[in-house]
């Protein structure tokens, strides 16, 4: 059974257990806040669920405490960084505050981080980008992780590469956050420790066949996450996760062609780009067409019984401010996991409001 907390018991129960595991208090606060905002979202995945992780590579020195990334280009529109295993949620924060500082003038800004430690959920990155007044793209992939296979092949290639989309809008920003792979690994994961089927066959043994048993990518050799589109029209999510490999790690200018990769555990290579609207004219006027096509979809008609079209984002920016003014719920194994990390550096655990 899920349990509610209120958001700021959470907010400082994140913080100080990455305080007691050695942050700043600045940085133990951005990481706590990220990962509250993929449960806030709904992604979770890769909210709070992460921060038994990111602990563990903190204690064991796979993440960097303090320190900056390293520069190693920046113009007036783009930069690339290499994190040099810096804590993701803090190095991608970082690099979204610069691209709104350079976007305001620049109009369009690129960015690429290279060696930065798991990201988690992009999707929480996108808040404050739309709430800023810009439209971002971004995605990341993970040099050392070879999960999903290519279409028409039989071992895992890719890693699970997610893609994010934001717009600023009336009422609620056009939001997104999806894998380019058919079911993102995390689920694949939950369902294995639960004993339980995945809701489709997503999954590929290194017989090439599919399959819903999510231990088939657990065994020895290991099988495949199929690409967005399955057995059919996975074309499609190999074409995407091939782009997303190029703007992340090819532009980046590391990633699979470095045999020190090999060595880099779950860090990814990032890639963002941020628009100002503002830049190609009158913002009403952009705000007009993106409020305009999610009328015309909210519109639409559907079928007797089912659910109105929704837009996405819109479910997650509703929960979003639900569960803000309301508490936050949190999936059953979520503290499970988090208790023992509470016990070892001294933390009170919240309390469920």
């Amino acid at each position: 059974m899920s349990t509610h907390y209120s958001y700021h018991s959470l907010l400082d129960f994140g913080t100080s257990l990455f305080e007691a595991a050695g942050l700043a208090h600045q940085r133990a606060a951005t990481m706590a806040s990220v990962f509250l905002e993929a449960d806030l979202l709904g992604f979770t995945t890769h909210g709070m669920n992460r921060i038994p992780h990111n602990l563990a590579w903190l204690e064991s020195g796979s993440s960097r405490i303090d320190g900056e990334p390293e520069v190693l280009a920046e113009t007036s529109n783009l930069f690339n960084w290499d994190a040099n295993f810096l804590p993701g949620p803090w190095v991608v924060t970082q690099a979204i505050e610069q691209c709104i500082e350079k976007v305001k003038t620049a109009g369009i800004v690129s960015a690429t981080i290279r060696r930065s430690q798991h990201i988690a959920c992009l999707g929480a990155y996108c808040p404050q980008i739309a709430e800023a007044g810009y439209v971002a793209l971004i995605t990341c992939s993970t040099p050392n992780e070879h999960t999903v296979c290519a279409h028409g092949g039989l071992e895992p290639v890719f890693s699970a590469n997610p893609l994010a989309f934001v717009a600023p809008a009336p009422d609620y920003p056009v939001l997104f956050d999806v894998s380019m792979c058919i079911t993102a690994g995390g689920y694949v994961t939950r369902a294995n420790r639960a004993g339980e089927k995945l809701p489709g066959k997503y999954l590929k043994d290194r017989d090439g066949n599919a399959t819903d048993d999510p231990s088939v990518f657990f065994a020895d050799p290991p099988g495949s996450i199929m690409p967005i589109g399955g057995e059919s029209h996975g074309y499609k999510g190999y074409a995407l996760t091939m782009m997303t490999e190029i703007l992340s790690m090819g532009l980046g200018g590391y990633g699979r062609a470095n045999e020190s990769s090999a060595n880099d555990g779950e860090a990814n290579s990032v890639f963002i780009q941020m628009i100002n609207p503002a830049a190609f004219g009158d913002l009403q006027d952009f705000m007009q067409q993106v409020q305009a096509i999610k009328t015309m979809c909210e519109n639409s008609n559907h079928k007797a019984g089912d659910e109105a079209v929704r837009v996405p984002g819109q479910r997650a920016w509703q929960r979003r401010q639900h569960q803000i003014e309301n508490g936050v719920e949190l999936f059953p194994t979520i503290m499970q996991d988090l208790k023992p990390w509470a016990e070892k550096l001294n933390v009170d655990l919240p309390v469920g409001a």
